[in-house]
């Protein structure tokens, strides 16, 4: 005899349109089913044994909250908050059994590896979010560095007074601005003096060629 089987579950798919996002600020989705699914399975990730209904409910409102400060932009920022949050808490929960006065050696350890691990685990969630959002470390690239003979070259802004108007056509977003400092200033001959600093472009006066020559004069 052959039995019946069960229909298959079928997901009936939203109309795009309807979709409103009305608590997109928890989960980050349009759907406002999968927000709700994000806070729930988030709330589920709390040590609530020995509270009571009061700190259950303060506590399931808090850590809703903590998804609403993430700020998620979009599902997989709301996922990854609520990781956060959930190995943020399993973490602590290990650290409190850690504490337990009657703990022996042996649990004490086991739970401060398991919490040195979750905090890594922590650590690198974060690390994605942030990365996710733009706010990894940038890479600055500095090319064709040139350095003259008794100089040295600065890497870095250099402004120049009243060039705030100017274009600048120069501009990368991966490089800095490079200037050539000037040569140091060279000393005189007369030691005692003070330096005397090079001009470089300066016009230097000639000397007069037409010199007075000493002879006899015509009389003589």
């Amino acid at each position: 005899m052959q039995t019946a089987r069960k229909p298959k579950p079928e997901v009936h798919v939203h109309d795009v349109s309807k979709l409103k996002g009305q608590l997109k600020v928890i989960g980050g989705s349009m759907s406002d089913d999968w927000n709700n699914i994000l806070a729930n399975q988030t709330v589920k990730t709390l040590w609530l044994k020995s509270a009571d209904a009061e700190e259950v409910n303060r506590q399931r409102h808090a850590a809703v909250d903590v998804l609403i400060g993430l700020a998620p932009r979009d599902e997989f920022e709301g996922m990854v908050a609520a990781q956060i949050i959930a190995c943020h808490n399993a973490s602590m929960e290990c650290y409190r059994r850690a504490m337990i006065p009657e703990q022996s050696f042996e649990g004490r350890r086991e739970n401060l590896n398991q919490a040195n691990k979750l905090s890594r685990t922590y650590a690198t969630l974060l690390e994605s979010l942030n990365r996710h959002r733009g706010k990894g470390a940038q890479k600055v690239t500095v090319e064709h560095v040139h350095v003259h003979a008794g100089g040295q070259a600065v890497v870095g802004m250099v402004e120049t007074p009243g060039e705030g108007d100017r274009p600048k056509s120069e501009d990368q977003p991966h490089a800095k601005q490079i200037a050539h400092a000037p040569q140091l200033a060279m000393r005189s001959e007369d030691k005692e003096r003070e330096p005397v600093p090079i001009a470089r472009d300066a016009k230097r006066p000639m000397p007069d060629a037409r010199g007075t020559i000493t002879g006899r004069s015509e009389e003589e």
